[in-house]
């Protein structure tokens, strides 16, 4: 079961198309890659060769 993790400031920031992009600060938070490609991925997850680096 995953944890809700409550969102605080600097977790995430609207695109210029209004999409809430999560930072590396709650991608650390959250613990986990889910291996989707997310912008700030701190765990070195490249989507174009599916694996971390």
């Amino acid at each position: 079961m995953k944890k809700i993790i409550p969102l605080e400031e600097g977790d995430y920031y609207l695109t210029p198309e209004g999409y809430r992009c999560f930072t590396e600060q709650y991608l650390l938070k959250r613990g986990y890659c889910c291996e989707s490609g997310c912008r700030h991925c701190p765990y070195g997850f490249d989507k174009n060769s599916l694996k971390k680096k």
